[in-house]
């Protein structure tokens, strides 16, 4: 068993990301690890040896991801099952909130529950300038119009996404450490390109082999991951705020 621990996390933590497993959990899915128990302090899990990745397992993982966001949800924003109200985004020392919605349409959606409290959180903390507070104005104001829309139906996904979130075993990758909602399914698939996942082409193979993706998703990478990386700005500093205005400057131009 490996102990998830942190005294004085915010009420609810470790119970959102217990329900954000179980719901991502479906048959045929990409494997998430196994919940034994869980307090207000602590979230106790399946103990996992982790070993070097492989092409195969990247494959079969981008195929059960495929299976994991198919299963849908009812709005973007939705909340995990057995889990009411705001999830968390970040790490286990300082997580950040991240707001819940109940939004028929995407680009609306990460209008009101991302980027405005990103642009919020940037400004309360003084580590974006004026220039980059406006495209992030700019950007909310093009998401509302409807303008970045499609017609995908709300995904189930995983919601911080990232290399680390990924563990390699012998059985095939596991995913750990949910932000789990109603979202859309290429801002998973963003964020595994955002820190260099290993195999990322068999991944999106493999995703391919049971939902296509629609034409010209690599022009579209940039929009999903505005949030991330925004936050890592907001959480981090340093190299990251120059990373965001490149994503911005890209996204509107």
């Amino acid at each position: 068993m490996f102990r998830k621990h942190r005294r004085g996390a915010p009420a609810g933590f470790f119970a959102c990301e217990a329900a954000g497993l179980a719901w991502l959990r479906v048959p045929g899915g990409a494997p998430v690890v196994g919940v034994r128990g869980v307090g207000p302090d602590h979230l106790d899990l399946d103990l996992l040896a982790e070993t070097a990745p492989s092409r195969a397992h990247a494959r079969a993982l981008g195929r059960g991801l495929a299976v994991t966001h198919d299963a849908g949800a009812d709005r973007f924003g939705s909340p995990p099952d057995g889990w009411s109200g705001d999830g968390f985004f970040g790490p286990l020392d300082q997580p950040l909130p991240m707001p819940a919605g109940d939004h028929d349409r995407w680009g609306a959606f990460l209008a009101d529950c991302r980027i405005d409290p990103l642009a919020r959180a940037a400004e309360r903390r003084g580590v974006l300038g004026a220039r980059d507070l406006e495209l992030l104005d700019r950007l909310a104001t093009v998401l509302r119009r409807g303008d970045l829309d499609d017609d995908e139906p709300p995904a189930r996904v995983h919601g911080d996404l990232w290399s680390g979130n990924v563990l390699w075993t012998a059985d095939g990758a596991v995913l750990i450490d949910p932000a789990a909602h109603g979202g859309h399914r290429e801002s998973d698939l963003a964020m595994l390109a955002l820190f260099g996942l290993p195999h990322l082409d068999d991944v999106l193979a493999g995703y391919q082999e049971v939902h296509p993706l629609r034409h010209g998703r690599r022009h579209r990478v940039a929009l999903h991951q505005v949030y991330p990386v925004g936050m890592h700005a907001v959480l981090f500093g340093g190299g990251y705020v120059a990373q965001l205005h490149r994503l911005l400057v890209d996204v509107l131009s």
